[in-house]
């Protein structure tokens, strides 16, 4: 959020986009269960952020998860899909 203010962009709420339905409703609820205590203290860091109201995750298919490409190896035809959604190669 700071670094986009850096560049005077402002926004309330942070949306994030997650295609894993497990990982959103972790950070929804605040309750810890005996199958979240394996997770490390600082990873709860989302949580707490969304629960203050600093970002919002939203779930997205995971056909349109644009971070795939700088996550994963991907086919040929899936990495230039998501170039081009990306904005990053000019369409002609």
């Amino acid at each position: 959020k700071q670094q986009l203010e850096d560049y005077d962009i402002h926004l309330d709420h942070i949306p994030l986009k997650c295609d894993n339905t497990s990982a959103i409703n972790l950070t929804k609820n605040p309750i810890m269960h005996s199958r979240t205590k394996h997770i490390e203290i600082r990873h709860h860091f989302l949580r707490d952020h969304v629960q203050k109201g600093d970002c919002e995750i939203e779930y997205i298919d995971t056909q349109h998860q644009l971070a795939d490409i700088f996550t994963k190896a991907l086919p040929k035809d899936r990495f230039y899909e998501l170039r081009r959604d990306l904005g990053i190669l000019k369409i002609f």
